[in-house]
């Protein structure tokens, strides 16, 4: 008998598997359940880009692309930074990829070697850390507070900063907190950076959900970070395209030539009929349809700040993407002795705060990415949890 276990990587068997997708599986046998677990938007995919998809079909557009991407799709890209960020990026300064995970994947690894550090605020997306691990690097987590709004601050990020550090992941807007940093938050984190060999990686899939006055604010826009930033985007949140599995990354070219050279031997290319689609995507007649969804992320937003609040779960209001991240502290129990019980008694599925890093705990993760009704359901779920183990804390 082979011992699979002896044949298996050790680095890959230690991984921690994605505490979402833990809570995604259990539910894919609980008819009666409300999942609020994944970060899956609820719309359909704007009809404009359906039907580019099924134009490029019929105009048997099938065959490989190049390995950075259509050219087309890279020049839309440069166009919509421009026009959204105020960043300018030539086509031979980014790569399209297999959704946003791949593109943070290739950047982590075209720069981390065995012994490099990546410092990681906390709670975060569940990638970054085990895509560090298995590069050999090691991952440095910088636990953010409530207190502080959970944005990581420059003198956090000094105090972590060694001569091993080779990387700083930003997530913001943040998935699970729904925290963003602003323009002085970014001022002072450049400060921090400017005299360092230190590389950013900017995960902004959430940065068209925003619900602050300020327009969104990439790092890369602040002078002297764009040369040391790689910014990550996608067409999944913000165009309700997650399984079109298509994500982009813009920075230095001389990072941006690497990151396409392990795409070229791990993947090839993304999917084509997902890069034709993607340039109507990016067209500015779409951004109507965006701004009608990121509206009803917007209300549904503040019906759960206010209901989670109601119920004595004390929950910080997002100013980004579709999560909120009530404290469950007040139960008495940890985050996932809470999201197993109320999964098991009320068949309601939310993820704890755990699954995105030690200071999730005390915490879990809510999305309203669903339906009103969904919503609605949920928290009157939740709320009859709360009273029947006796630890609601609302009026």
């Amino acid at each position: 008998m082979l011992d699979y276990e002896k044949l298996q990587s050790k680095t890959a068997l230690a991984m921690r598997p994605s505490g979402i997708r833990k809570f995604f599986d259990l539910v894919m046998d609980m008819p009666e359940c409300i999942s609020l677990g994944v970060g899956e938007p609820d719309f359909q995919t704007p009809w404009t880009i359906r039907e580019s998809a099924i134009h490029s079909l019929e105009l048997g557009r099938t065959k490989y692309t190049a390995n950075a991407g259509l050219k087309p799709l890279r020049e839309a890209i440069s166009t919509y930074m421009k026009r959204k960020y105020d960043l300018d990026y030539g086509i031979d300064e980014m790569i399209v990829t297999v959704g946003g995970s791949e593109a943070i994947d290739l950047a982590i690894r075209a720069m981390v070697e065995p012994g490099d550090e990546v410092i990681i605020p906390e709670p975060c997306y569940v990638s970054y850390e085990p895509i560090t691990t298995l590069t050999g690097g090691v991952p440095i987590p910088i636990a953010t507070k409530e207190k502080d709004r959970f944005r990581v601050t420059a003198a956090d990020i000094r105090k972590a900063i060694t001569p091993k550090t080779k990387l700083l992941v930003l997530s913001y807007p943040n998935n699970p907190t729904g925290a963003i940093l602003e323009h002085q938050d970014l001022l002072e984190i450049a400060e921090v950076l400017k005299d360092t060999n230190v590389i950013v990686i900017s995960d902004e899939i959430y940065a068209a959900l925003i619900y602050s006055d300020a327009p969104y604010e990439s790092i890369a826009h602040i002078p002297g970070m764009r040369e040391r930033t790689i910014v990550v985007n996608g067409f999944s949140k913000t165009y309700s395209m997650t399984g079109w599995r298509l994500g982009y990354a813009c920075g230095p070219k001389p990072l941006i030539k690497t990151m396409i050279k392990i795409h070229q031997s791990c993947i090839m290319t993304a999917p084509t009929t997902s890069q034709y689609a993607a340039i109507d995507a990016l067209n500015v007649k779409v951004d109507e349809e965006v701004e009608k969804m990121r509206q009803e992320y917007d209300f549904r937003r503040k019906y759960c700040v206010r209901k989670l609040n109601e119920m004595g779960l004390p929950t910080f209001e997002p100013q980004g993407a579709f999560y909120v991240f009530p404290n469950i502290s007040c139960s008495g129990m940890s985050s996932d002795e809470f999201c197993m019980k109320l999964l098991e008694q009320k068949q309601v599925a939310i993820v704890p705060g755990t699954a995105f890093g030690a200071s999730g705990e005390g915490f879990a993760r809510i999305s309203y990415a669903y339906s009103l009704d969904h919503l609605q359901t949920a928290m009157r779920r939740i709320e009859e949890f709360l009273k029947e183990n006796h630890i609601y804390k609302g009026e």
